[in-house]
């Protein structure tokens, strides 16, 4: 009987140890397993914040990308390769809208519109001078790429061989004054042009000096009388030497003697010249 009891004994420690060390390796399995659980958790929280934070840029991306889209579609090219912005192209069409049919007729290309949006704006602009709509051939107004050129008949500023500047020079001189005050970015280049005739005088030793002479009296009354700054302005002079026709009969000639006005905007500020004034 004793004998049995140790068994039974010895029986029932074996088992209890076995158990015990099964229960401490399963304790064991299950501490590393939550570990990883709580580590796979963190990485889990990490990634997703990580993946937020690349759907937040890629959201940006879109919007720009978008943006730039509608911006894009919004403007238009011309040959040259200014750029035409969606709200200047309202601007020449609500002014092209105003002119004659006749006139607008000869717009073929965007820049032909342009063309003439900038020069019925700035003739508006001169409006009550010589630079008016009743100048008589006298004047022209047009645009060469991003500048805008105004070629004045010489019997309009000065007397005739002559620099010095005639009564009709002022009305004109003040409306340029007046554009170039309400663009500051604007500069003003001033060109003086002369026929094929030689001249020479006690004043005037030739054409160059005569074409330069007229281009500085002109300059000198902006930033004197008008209060141009003066560093806003270019004056020079080509005599004879671009005419616009063959100097060959008296109706050409005249043609050919000229003061070209070269307005040089900023590019930014360029369209500004379609609005209405």
């Amino acid at each position: 009987m004793k004998k049995l009891s140790l068994i039974l004994l010895t029986t029932v420690l074996l088992v209890s140890c076995v158990s015990k060390k099964k229960y401490v390796a399963l304790e064991q399995d299950r501490n590393q397993i939550k570990g990883e659980l709580h580590k796979t958790s963190v990485e889990k929280e990490e990634l997703e914040a990580k993946f937020a934070a690349i759907e937040a840029k890629v959201a940006s991306y879109n919007a720009k990308i978008n943006a730039l889209k509608e911006e894009s579609n919004a403007k238009l090219t011309t040959s040259d390769g200014a750029v035409l912005s969606g709200a200047a192209k309202k601007q020449m069409r609500s002014t092209i809208s105003k002119m004659d049919p006749a006139a607008v007729a000869g717009a073929k290309t965007l820049k032909d519109s342009m063309n003439l949006a900038v020069s019925y704006n700035l003739k508006k602009t001169m409006a009550g001078s010589e630079l008016g709509e009743d100048s008589n051939g006298n004047v022209d107004i047009n645009i060469n790429e991003t500048v805008v050129m105004i070629t004045i008949a010489d019997n309009l500023l000065f007397r005739t061989a002559s620099y010095r500047m005639n009564n009709k020079a002022d009305g004109i001189l003040q409306k340029i004054a007046d554009l170039l005050a309400s663009e500051p970015s604007l500069d003003l280049m001033v060109e003086g042009h002369t026929d094929s005739r030689t001249i020479s005088t006690s004043a005037i030793k030739d054409n160059w000096d005569l074409s330069v002479l007229r281009s500085t009296s002109i300059v000198r009354r902006l930033e004197k009388k008008f209060k141009v700054d003066p560093a806003r302005l270019i004056a020079s002079g080509r005599s004879s030497f671009q005419p616009l026709v063959a100097n060959d009969s008296r109706e050409n000639r005249s043609k050919n003697r000229r003061t070209r006005i070269v307005i040089m905007p900023n590019i930014d500020k360029f369209f500004a010249l379609m609005a209405e004034k």
